[in-house]
């Protein structure tokens, strides 16, 4: 099974692991070009710039949005901002690779207008439960964060039927395998 490289998009609630699947594509599946988001939000412990986002300023975000270099763009538990350059996806595509963009509901809301026949796959966690534990367990964030993360997962969970396919996160060597798959690309043998 194999598809004509393009743009997967790939998005969910909160703490569902979006992060922790893509950073198992990247490491396990060097065919995928994996999209790098700018952020104004500061780098959590360990974090890289331009592996993991692109950091910038307030003002150097708004530069971006004003010269229409974002792909897509979004104010995220209304705080931080975080946005996909346009040229790097538009280059990877061009160049014939497959492109991975992990990106929250609003940021896939917007790639929907914009390229509407990209490969819509949402994340979804086993249970709720499992969700707030993650979350919870995560410890990068405050109580009262977590409470506003997990009132925003309610609506992203909503958001499901939106997306061209549904791929839960129960484990992730499986979920990523399956996201690879639904790409067009074959996974690998275990």
């Amino acid at each position: 099974m194999s598809k004509k490289p393009g743009l997967t998009v790939l998005a969910g609630p909160t703490a569902v692991g979006k992060g922790t699947v893509s950073t198992y594509i990247r490491d396990n599946y060097p065919e995928v070009w994996l999209s790098v988001s700018a952020t104004t939000r500061a780098p959590r412990p360990g974090e890289k710039e331009g592996v993991h986002y692109f950091f910038k300023s307030a003002e150097e975000f708004d530069a971006l949005v004003a010269d229409g270099q974002l792909l897509e763009w979004a104010v995220v538990h209304g705080q931080n901002r975080y946005g996909t350059l346009r040229s790097t996806v538009e280059a990877a595509i061009a160049e014939g690779k497959s492109v991975l963009l992990e990106i929250d509901l609003q940021g896939a809301r917007q790639v929907k207008e914009a390229v509407p026949d990209a490969n819509f796959v949402f994340l979804a966690p086993p249970s709720w439960e499992e969700m707030v534990r993650r979350l919870v367990g995560r410890g990068t964030e405050t109580p009262e964060e977590q409470q506003r993360r997990l009132e925003t997962a309610k609506l992203e969970l909503a958001a499901e039927p939106e997306f061209n396919h549904t791929v839960i996160n129960d484990d992730v060597e499986r979920a990523a395998d399956e996201l690879v798959s639904l790409m067009g690309l074959t996974p690998h043998q275990r």
